[in-house]
């Protein structure tokens, strides 16, 4: 069998925890900052979980 190759697009906006779920950035954080407030701001910095939906999809870009 042939090695799975990684979706390098998904390789720079994923990662995989030492416990096998993936982590991911969150989006509205890039530009009209400042009609957001900072409580939006500061909790868009922090990273969260790919949801279980997506969590296949995501895994078979990411093999390794």
């Amino acid at each position: 069998m042939p090695k799975l190759k990684t979706h390098k697009g998904a390789a720079k906006r994923f990662k995989k925890t030492a416990s096998g779920k993936i982590k991911r950035g969150k989006a509205y954080k890039r530009h009209i900052l400042t009609s957001k407030p900072t409580k939006r701001k500061r909790q868009l910095d922090s990273d969260t979980l790919v949801s279980d939906a997506d969590h296949a999809k995501v895994s078979r870009m990411i093999p390794y």
